[in-house]
């Protein structure tokens, strides 16, 4: 049987992350991955497939150009679900090469197959061809991720009812689509079908969406969705769904409101894959949605030798804070030296229009008695929105009165993913609103928003002490 210093379970951004890092001390490390080809579901499923998707569908549509053009623009006038398919296996392969090529220069070993524990260190993997074989080793990272939530009430196909992973393999594109979940997922796939003029219908059992977001920014976000013609459903429990015959669905509401629609999207959460790893044997236990509890610091769990990371954790279930997650896991487990993570990473939205954030919300820093101030600058407010055609858009930052310190950073609109790194940034540093209003931004960019809503918030703030 062969010993490994260090056997990662999965190779998503968490287990592949902390596969290197470990190689990189020297230590011998197996990676082991059931799917088809490494990546785990943020390159076969989730993150990159959802965003080629995205990126591919506003190429195709000439979405970014009609503000200039008008809403009839089409850069191809008829988009197939093949004419996506195309361009996302090129993607996907690439990524799989430079994921690949990773691993063997860092000589980590990876075996496909399922594994589950036999006792605390030793693990047994099922290969494809049925051939068991077991592995021990003395420290071990679970790095799962996840699996689609797919509850008994809903009677998925594969073809018309379909959950976040399936929906992926749609063969042609509907002309009605209705999207279950209001949380991230749901809200990226259905703004991205919406961007291919396909009728959308988004339901949410709960009053509101993206709770964890600045309510502000929330509300911006949903007139764009209603300007746009995306039907939305808030407050509305799901009663059954129905598949009457081909590209023929119905779901039927608590408040007795149908929705018909060719297609159905479940997204309304997920679960742990943790259910074939057999953790009694390891001692470990998950919760109601299969997690696993770790410390927040090291990510090692109950299990002095196990530790876990990425989405399996739970929130914030990003690919980027999986990667970070995975590299101080295996610093931990091997006893080598890690740095704290920063107390505020970006959360990105790939929706159309994107959305990211860092730091406190608005109502944050009110539940904390902070006095602040505001500023907001929309991007139809700078050339280079105007050069780009943009009519919407807008940055949102709170700063501290007293000390004067950016506390959050919060926007939506073209380009949000990128820009939300400069606030980052000075939000980490400790930096203050005199960082925007000295500072010189390249001019025209979209960047120069934050220098509008700095001196937005500076008309209103008082002088500062001498």
């Amino acid at each position: 049987m062969d010993h490994f210093d260090l056997i990662v379970i999965g190779s998503g951004p968490a287990g592949r992350r902390a596969a290197i890092q470990a190689a990189k001390f020297g230590r011998d490390v197996l990676v082991i991955e059931r799917g088809r080809r490494v990546g785990g579901v943020s390159v076969h499923t989730g993150t990159i497939p959802s965003k080629t998707l995205r990126e591919t569908a506003l190429n195709l549509t000439g979405w970014r150009e009609r503000g200039f053009y008008g809403r009839a623009y089409r850069v191809k006038k008829d988009i197939s679900a093949g004419d996506l398919r195309a361009r996302l296996h090129i993607t996907l392969d690439h990524e799989v090469e430079v994921l690949e090529h990773q691993f063997a220069r860092n000589r980590v070993r990876t075996l496909r197959g399922e594994a589950k524990f036999v006792d605390a260190k030793t693990i047994e993997v099922l290969g494809d061809a049925g051939e068991v074989l077991q592995y021990s080793a003395d420290r071990f990272i679970i790095a799962v991720g996840t699996k689609p939530f797919r509850p008994d009430y809903v009677p998925f196909d594969g073809e018309y009812i379909l959950d976040s992973d399936e929906i992926l393999e749609l063969t042609e594109l509907p002309r009605t689509i209705a999207v279950i979940g209001a949380g991230v997922i749901g809200v990226e796939y259905a703004t991205i079908f919406s961007a291919l003029d396909v009728k959308v219908t988004l339901v949410e059992p709960r009053d509101t969406m993206l709770d964890f977001l600045d309510h502000e920014l929330v509300q911006d976000f949903i007139h764009e969705l209603r300007d746009r013609g995306i039907a939305l459903r808030f407050g509305s429990k799901v009663d059954k769904i129905t598949k009457h015959g081909p590209a023929n669905c119905e779901i039927e509401l608590a408040d007795g409101r149908l929705v018909r629609t060719n297609v159905v999207l479940f997204a309304a959460g997920r679960m742990g894959a943790t259910g074939s790893l057999n953790l009694d044997a390891c001692g470990l236990e998950v919760d109601h949605r299969g997690r696993l509890k770790v410390d927040a610091q090291t990510f090692q769990t109950n299990v002095e030798h196990i530790f876990a990371a990425g989405d399996v954790i739970g929130f914030p279930s990003l690919a980027s804070t999986s990667m970070e997650q995975g590299r101080i896991a295996a610093c931990h487990a091997l006893g080598e030296q890690a740095y704290d993570p920063p107390e505020y990473f970006p959360y990105g939205i790939y929706a159309v229009p994107e959305i990211s954030t860092v730091g406190m919300t608005e109502e944050e820093v009110k539940q904390r008695g902070i006095p602040y101030e505001c500023g907001i600058a929309r991007f139809r407010e700078t050339s280079r929105g105007h050069i780009m055609g943009l009519d919407s858009g807008m940055l949102k930052m709170i700063f501290s009165l007293k000390t004067r310190r950016l506390l959050g950073c919060h926007i939506v609109g073209e380009g949000a993913t990128e820009l939300v790194h400069i606030g980052q940034a000075v939000l980490n540093l400790r930096g203050t609103l005199e960082y925007f209003v000295e500072n010189t931004f390249n001019y025209p960019t979209l960047a120069e928003a934050y220098k509008i809503a700095a001196l937005d918030a500076w008309n209103r703030m008082p002088p500062m002490e001498k």
